[in-house]
């Protein structure tokens, strides 16, 4: 019998010995040697990103939804921002150190953002953000009120990641 699996007649759970639930909180050596890397390699983007994340404590789609003019008073980055979640409906007043300052600052100049875009828009796609909601790939046209509605299965596809539903399947 193999002991590493069983143990008195028992199977050995997966995660003994793991870390289970929260995470602990990033050590402040860890996150200046994060910072320093990012600095380092010149990564503008995720320097900003990150600096903004810690200040801010907000959650990330928070953090991607955020617009320049969120953060932008005038000409200068501000040194505090107000924001609603989207999970609360709450506003979060937060303050923005000068470090993060000057990096979100450099970002937006690296960018050319102008004050209406997003913050941080995606580097996937030509739209604005990233979206976790499934988007239509395809639309069969709409039957006219003569025509009669086919009963073969509909040939829309939803994508939603690498997954994608035969809508017809599902509802017929």
């Amino acid at each position: 019998m193999n002991t590493a699996t069983k143990t008195e007649g028992r199977a050995t759970p997966w995660n003994k010995g793991k870390l289970l639930g929260q995470k602990p909180p990033l050590k402040l050596k860890e996150i200046w040697a994060i910072r320093i890397r990012l600095q380092l390699d010149q990564r503008t983007r995720e320097l900003a990103l990150f600096n903004l994340a810690i200040d801010s404590k907000l959650r990330g789609c928070d953090l991607v939804g955020l617009r320049v003019h969120d953060v932008v008073q005038g000409s200068h980055v501000g040194a505090r921002a107000i924001v609603m979640q989207k999970k609360t409906q709450r506003l979060v007043q937060f303050e923005i150190t000068e470090q993060t300052r000057d990096a979100v600052a450099a970002w937006i100049r690296a960018a050319h953002l102008k004050p209406e875009q997003f913050l941080f828009p995606s580097r996937v796609s030509a739209s604005s953000t990233r979206s976790s909601r499934p988007t239509v790939v395809a639309r069969p046209a709409l039957p006219s009120s003569r025509q009669t509605i086919p009963r073969q299965p509909m040939s829309v596809q939803l994508t939603l990641g690498l997954r994608h539903v035969d809508v017809g399947k599902v509802f017929n």
